[in-house]
């Protein structure tokens, strides 16, 4: 199973849109995909090595360097097939390149 970390500044809203989205069309494309929706202020650099990608809503200054691929996930937020489809395929070339699936 790969695991997805998404995190927003609440952790209700955002992050939640972003992990439906993500494990909805990973699946579609045949991935294993968990995604977990937390806060930001509430990742850290011990817990974030729990997962194998992180896909941030926003650059935000976290005060350490994630040790794991991150995507700019916000676009999907925007709902749009054409904004939100570059997001899934990073997540899918992250993926393939580090051998997830």
């Amino acid at each position: 199973m790969i695991k997805i970390l998404a995190a927003c500044g609440a952790g209700i809203n955002a992050s939640h849109q972003i992990k439906d989205a993500l494990e909805k069309e990973m699946k579609s494309r045949g991935y294993d995909v968990h995604c977990d929706a937390m806060m930001v202020k509430d990742v850290t650099a011990t817990m974030i090595k729990d997962y194998d990608i992180y896909a941030q809503i926003a650059k935000t200054d976290m005060k350490f360097k994630p040790a794991i691929p991150v995507v700019d996930a916000g676009a999907i937020l925007y709902r749009m097939p054409a904004m939100a489809k570059p997001v899934y395929d990073n997540v899918e070339k992250i993926i393939k390149e580090k051998g997830l699936n």
